[in-house]
């Protein structure tokens, strides 16, 4: 127990540049102190005394402020940076070395028994106020930025935003992955909506000129067949020349 704290430690204070002392980290932070509750209830869900788990539990998300279900997993080097009000259900799965903000919520969409929250891999960032709903898998080194919804899965070095969720950059998942604050890289992003839209206001334009193209290929061909401009095929060309004269 006291070798994964001094792990924790060691992950919260190479993450946060605000960390002062390593005893700053062990009395003042929060997502340790959910951690250090969750280990504790999840010993007891796996022993069978859900009950006693379920009230350890709730004395943390009282005092932290962090909602974590005993039956969840989580893994190890496990950053809860801020926390408050980060909800993690019975069955999602958190691997090593994710990083969690204020807010986020691994949730569960279905009524149903068995998996029904998400699994992140290693080395996930999840921004704050993302939701990620549903039994599916967040690859290795993905990243959600902040206040995203994620419905479906995201494969390994993606970063996903907006609602829902759409992927906005591909790098390749390393082991070594650069850490990005709240799962956003420094660099501009690409607005999903805008480039949708962009790419139709294209084709429209695409069209427009084919449009334009017919319409003159239309009137070369009347005038080939010495139709007047306007007149039905078959009728008497003199006849509507005297008509416009």
């Amino acid at each position: 127990m006291f070798k994964r704290l001094r792990e924790d430690i060691e992950c919260i204070a190479s993450r946060d540049p605000a960390a002062r002392s390593r005893l700053a980290i062990l009395l003042v932070y929060p997502g340790l102190h959910a951690q250090i509750y969750y280990r504790l209830a999840n010993r007891l869900w796996r022993a069978g005394l859900n009950s006693l788990a379920l009230i350890i539990s709730y004395i943390g998300r009282i005092i932290t402020g962090i909602e974590i279900h005993p039956g969840a997993k989580i893994g190890r080097c496990v950053f809860i940076d801020h926390g408050t009000g980060i909800v993690i259900g019975e069955t999602a799965e958190v691997g090593d070395g994710c990083t969690l903000y204020q807010g986020v919520t691994l949730g569960g969409t279905s009524l149903e028994k068995g998996k029904r929250h998400p699994t992140l891999g290693k080395g996930v960032i999840v921004g704050a106020g993302a939701k990620v709903l549903g039994p599916f898998t967040v690859g290795d080194h993905a990243r959600v930025g902040s206040n995203a919804v994620v419905v479906k899965a995201v494969e390994p070095g993606a970063t996903v935003v907006g609602i829902p969720a759409k992927v906005v950059k591909r790098d390749q998942p390393k082991e070594h992955h650069p850490f990005v604050a709240y799962g956003t890289p420094n660099v501009e992003l690409p607005d999903p909506t805008a480039r949708t839209l962009i790419a139709m206001g294209e084709e429209l334009t695409a069209l427009q000129r084919r449009v334009e193209e017919l319409q003159r290929a239309l009137e070369t061909a009347r005038n080939g067949a010495g139709l007047v401009p306007g007149a039905e095929p078959g009728a008497d060309p003199e006849a509507g020349r005297a008509a416009e004269r």
